[in-house]
Order: structure tokens, then sequence, then C-alpha cells
């Protein structure tokens, strides 16, 4: 299949070498042509993971956008959710009939991302598709190397517009057959493990993580006090699933720290291969890192207004989200990826299922 990697993060890089192994014609784009220099050059990405290191030829390097989605089946964007309005926007001219655009995770961007079409006059059939997670553990170690420490084993994900899935799911699982389908792409952003596990650990560590140069929140920073936290914030999650009408397996994060607890997205022992990499032992600012403004401001927002659509009372999600408005001066009610700021708070549940399910209409 001839897909598109699209991003210079982590996840692209992982999902441009993992994708051509697969024996997909992978076009890897990236904007920035300087930090992009070394795939340019050299035709290809490293990898390093169970495997042992190599060198991967990918089939087109690119920084045109426009070359990158001309005429591919699938669009994978492995990018933070930050990045979402902007590149929906370039996007939106480019997209074709039948294309398939996948955000793991997404944050409801699926959602941004067709609006952005339909907002630049593109009438195109395509579909939009989230799932709860990357697809890879990773952390680049250098400018062309990047490191996997653990590879998806379930991709929970949701189309839209949902009547869109028959025809998504096939193209979709070429490249992940992992993926599980799930209801529809809410569904999918409400599986959105960043919003539950980061919050905590980032709010909770936050004194270490300013005193030392080097702090692992998923190492010694995950302490049992810490996890009843997470527990409570993810049960939370879970209840507002229930709200919507979705059904199990949630994916309860604690999945994600036991040994023999029901499979998580990563599988079992995951929590041990990333901690035993210390690809995660970082310096982290607090007011910039993306575990604030990707997973609090945009993702723990929109949980935030997914509870208040349906009045349920949420009090550690609400209150991990006004320490991270204190803590960076921005108030995330206000300016998060909410339901309102979205335009569909005011939708009812019967247009917000039909909206879902049809897409946006002209």
């Amino acid at each position: 299949m001839e897909l598109a990697v699209l991003g210079g993060g982590h996840g692209s890089y992982a999902a441009a070498a993992t994708l051509t192994e697969q024996d997909h014609q992978v076009r890897f784009w990236r904007r920035d042509r300087k930090a992009f220099e070394p795939v340019l050059r050299s035709g290809s990405v490293n990898i390093l993971d169970s495997n042992g290191g190599r060198e991967v030829k990918i089939h087109r390097a690119t920084t045109d956008l426009a070359d990158a989605l001309d005429g591919v089946d699938l669009i994978v964007i492995p990018l933070p959710a930050l990045t979402h309005e902007a590149l929906a926007k370039e996007m939106a001219p480019h997209l074709s009939d039948g294309q398939v655009v996948y955000l793991p995770p997404g944050t409801f961007g699926s959602y941004i991302l067709a609006k952005a079409m339909r907002d630049a006059g593109n009438q195109a059939d395509v579909s939009f598709a989230e799932t709860g997670t990357l697809p890879y553990l990773a952390r680049k170690r250098a400018a062309n190397l990047v490191a996997v420490s653990a590879y998806a084993t379930r991709l929970p994900t949701g189309v839209f517009p949902a009547k869109n899935s028959d025809y998504a799911f096939p193209i979709l699982e070429q490249a992940y057959p992992v993926i599980e389908r799930i209801e529809d792409a809410l569904s999918g952003a409400l599986m959105n493990a960043g919003p539950i596990i980061h919050p905590p650990l980032i709010m909770m560590n936050a004194g270490p993580m300013e005193h030392f140069d080097e702090w692992d929140i998923h190492n010694e920073g995950t302490q049992p006090s810490i996890r009843r936290v997470t527990d409570v914030l993810d049960a939370e999650r879970i209840a507002i699933r229930e709200a919507f009408g979705y059904a199990p397996p949630h994916f309860p994060l604690a999945d994600h720290y036991s040994l023999d607890g029901d499979e998580w997205m990563y599988g079992n022992a995951a929590h041990e291969k990333l901690t035993d990499s210390e690809d995660w032992r970082e310096y982290i600012d607090l007011t910039n890192h993306r575990y604030m403004t990707e997973d609090m401001e945009l993702g723990l927002a929109l949980l935030v207004s997914c509870a208040d659509y349906h009045g349920l009372d949420t009090p550690v999600s609400r209150g991990l989200l006004a320490l991270g408005s204190a803590i960076t001066g921005r108030d995330f009610r206000e300016t998060g990826r909410t339901l309102g700021n979205l335009g569909l708070a005011g939708l009812d549940r019967d247009a917000l299922t039909e909206l879902l399910y049809e897409g946006i209409r002209i």
C-alpha cells in the first residue's frame, strides 16, 4: 500500500521505518528541511528495537506536503495534537476521495481535520480515524535514530464519519493489524491514555522535576499515591465513556501497570520496558512541555468538557485541570480543546450522534 507519514517527532520516525519494513511504500514528510536533512540525504531512517539496530530505506522523503499526500491510500499523522489545527489547514486542499487519515492518538483531531477540509471547500469523501495511543513507545536518540521500546498490541480505533467504518478499517488494518474496531471517533478520543497517565505524573512530581536536571516520571516518579490518583482519574474517563453509551472494553490504565491483568494497548510488562530503556529520563519544563500543553490543555480539557456535557461530577480531572491552569497562567477551560471551543457543546445527544455517524454536512 502507498501511504504517507507526516511529522518529525518520535512516532513519525518510528512509523516511517516500521511501515516500510511491512513492505508499504512510505512517503515521509517533514516541514523542517534543515532538521530533515539526514533523512533527505540518506533516504533512510535508522531504528533500534528488540531486533537490533538497522537502516531502513524509505520510498520517498519530502518536504512538499502536496507531493506527500497525492494519491496515497492512507495518511498517518503520529504528531502531537498541538499541530492539528495548523496542519489541517495545510492538508485541506490536498485530500481526495477515498483517502483515510489516521491520528494515533487524536484528542478528537479527526473532527478538526474534517472541518478544515469542509471549510476549505473540499467536498472529497475522506475518512478520519483515531486511537488511544501511539503505536510505538519510541524516543529519538539522534537526528536520524529512533529507539522503540515496545509496539502496540491493541489499538482501539474509531472512524469519523462512522458511516465510513466498513470502508476505512480494511485500509487501516493493512498498516496496523492490531486495530480493534470501536464505535466512532469520539469513542477513540476517549481512549486517549495521555490525558490520564501524564497529568497526575507531572502535577505530583512538579517539585523534583523543577529541582533535578533529569527526572523519570515513569520510574521514580510513579509511586503508589500517584497511581491511586491515576486510577480515580481513569474511573472518571470510563464513566464519561459509559455516559455516551460506549461499550467496553474501556482499556483501564491499571492494566498498563499490571503484569498479569488484561492486555493493555502495549501488552503486558510495557511499563517495565519503558522504564528499563531510560529514554524517558528527561528535563520537563512544566510551562511548555507537551504533557502540559497537549495532554492537559487539550486532552484533559476535552475530557472535562465531555463530563460537563453529561453533568457528571469529575473532581480529580477538574482539579488537575485547575492546577495546570494555575501553573501556566492560562485557563484551560477557555483555551483547551473543549466541546464548546469545537462548536459542539450546544448539540443535543441526537444531533451529536448524527454528526459522529454522518460527518459534517454542507
